[in-house]
């Protein structure tokens, strides 16, 4: 027999979305919620100091134990399976979408409307900004529309920054602070960030971190955790469309299963593990997988590809100054009208390109004290930037994740297979967004007297989501903006699997925003707070 273990709310996953859901949860209903993880507990922040030292000193992995070795997947997906998710080891940009992005058909032809507007979303997003502490300055209003600042002010720009937005601005791109997950102030109770450059793993905890807010929620007894516990299937009721329980096994005592019983289970694993769940969960009524009568689980995964180029610029800029941080510009994201589509971010950083500080000199002499200092700035007479684009395609309906029946798990689970594609559309107008992109890192750097070093261009979908995506038609989605499933009234999917498109952003603040939503949507089911 199974040991059971009974909620009134399940959530399955520990990321970024699921920690945030369950805290908004916790401030509109007294309901006991459950939360599963797969993975364990990674490194803790009394110990990020020494583990950045040894990432420095010998290129370790600053993040212990933040994978499970039989839980890898074929095509791109996040690795990491640990309490907190991906946004452990984040850098914690958190720009927006634009309210293009969820208007694909209607403004520009192409693609699929969002059942949900910007301006539905927007105060979600301004939720999420308060919750994780962004720091960051208000863009332009018309490319960056908000109802109101920044929680904290933003990051300081270093002098070579100064500089590049001046040149970005003379090129005609209005360029702002990059907004970040990262205390500038002490009002969120985290140290100010200091610029370490080792964002990956931030040793004075500046950088917001989803298992600070789940620890407190554990603390405060308004969260059970279960971590080291691996879902493998849902089950529905007797009779019923409504799942009724998640089966489960204890990584570190496989010989009891567990059975997780609540009112309400919201899938929170990301978008390569949720979809995935639905597909084994396939029984004799839902032979394709649950949430899945009309096929569409695993269909259009979606994302963004990026092109970069460096410009040698003749500013006399000093390497090694916060390079984390960059200019942002979303003009070429809020175009207006356009004949052929092409919409994306850009992004200027200062890179130390063949400038870092040296111990020998070119005659391969060892150099000491002022002569180590004279021979790093003669390099900063020529400065080097680098500008990169994320630019929006639309996913096909074959852009998918399937069961890889080669691969499987210690316990004969088969693993996901994600392969994406681009639709049609953007197929065809792959080469005008290249050009249109190249040309402008072109014109950027004829205005600086400067000439374009490289370019690149990558294929791999940033930022992946979709598999789960959201829409009013349960012919082409899994589930209703809320992310309620269709077939099923008490099960829904929350973050990045959702998600209709990938925009030209990072998804972190939009998937987030959306979870937010959905959370006010589950507490409806429920008695409120007094």
């Amino acid at each position: 027999m199974p040991r059971r273990i009974d909620s009134d709310i399940c959530i399955i996953g520990s990321g970024i979305t699921a920690i945030l859901t369950a805290q908004r949860l916790t401030e509109l209903v007294d309901s006991h919620i459950v939360m599963i993880e797969a993975g364990g507990r990674t490194t803790p922040f009394r110990e990020r100091n020494q583990q950045r030292r040894r990432m420095l000193d010998y290129d370790e992995n600053p993040w212990r134990d933040d994978h499970i070795e039989d839980q890898t997947g074929e095509g791109l997906m996040y690795r990491s399976m640990v309490v907190g998710g991906c946004a452990m080891h984040w850098d914690g940009a958190t720009p927006r979408f634009s309210p293009e992005d969820f208007r694909q058909q209607s403004m520009y032809g192409v693609g699929t409307d969002w059942p949900i507007s910007y301006d539905d979303l927007e105060p979600y997003y301004a939720d999420f900004e308060r919750r994780v502490g962004v720091a960051g300055e208000p863009g332009p209003p018309e490319y960056d529309p908000r109802s109101g600042p920044y929680p904290m002010p933003p990051l300081p720009l270093s002098y070579n920054l100064e500089l590049l937005k001046k040149w970005g601005e003379n090129a005609g791109y209005p360029f702002w602070t990059q907004p970040w997950a990262k205390a500038t102030t002490e009002e969120h109770g985290r140290a100010v960030c200091r610029r370490c450059d080792t964002c990956h793993v931030c040793p004075t905890g500046a950088k917001y971190t989803p298992d600070v807010t789940l620890d407190a929620l554990i603390e405060a007894g308004r969260v059970t955790l279960y971590d080291e516990t691996l879902v493998r299937r849902l089950e529905l009721a007797d009779g019923s469309d409504r799942i009724a329980r998640a089966i489960a096994v204890d990584r570190n005592d496989p010989s009891e299963p567990l059975e997780f019983r609540a009112t309400t289970f919201i899938l929170a694993a990301g978008h390569a593990w949720s979809p995935h769940l639905l597909l084994l969960s396939a029984n004799s009524r839902y032979p394709a997988g649950l949430a899945n009568t009309t096929g569409m689980v695993g269909k259009y995964m979606t994302g963004h590809p990026y092109m970069a180029g460096v410009i040698d610029l003749p500013l006399k800029l000093y390497p090694g100054m916060f390079e984390t941080n960059s200019l942002l510009s979303r003009m070429h994201a809020r175009p207006g009208p356009l004949d052929r589509y092409v919409r994306h971010d850009l992004r200027i950083w200062d890179v130390a390109t063949s400038r870092g500080a040296r111990l020998r000199d070119d005659a391969g002499r060892i150099q000491f004290g002022d002569d180590v200092m004279k021979d790093w700035r003669s390099p900063a007479r020529q400065g080097t930037a680098r500008v990169r684009g994320y630019y929006d395609v639309v996913p096909d309906k074959e852009s998918r994740l399937t069961l890889d029946a080669t691969r499987s798990n210690r316990w004969g689970d088969p693993l996901p297979k994600v392969e994406f594609l681009d639709a049609p559309e953007s197929q065809a107008l792959r080469q005008h967004t290249h050009d249109t992109m190249s040309g402008i890192f072109e014109h950027m750097a004829r205005v600086g007297d400067g000439r374009v070093l490289s370019t690149n261009v990558s294929y791999t979908m940033e930022h992946p989501g979709g598999g789960c995506r959201m829409g009013d038609d349960p012919n082409t989605s899994v589930t209703d903006s809320f992310g309620r499933t269709h077939d099923h009234d008490n099960l829904f999917v929350i973050g990045a699997p959702t998600l209709v498109s990938g925009g030209c952003a990072n998804g972190t603040p939009t998937f987030s925003a959306l979870s937010l939503r959905s959370a006010e949507e589950i507490a409806a089911g429920f008695s409120t707070r007094g």
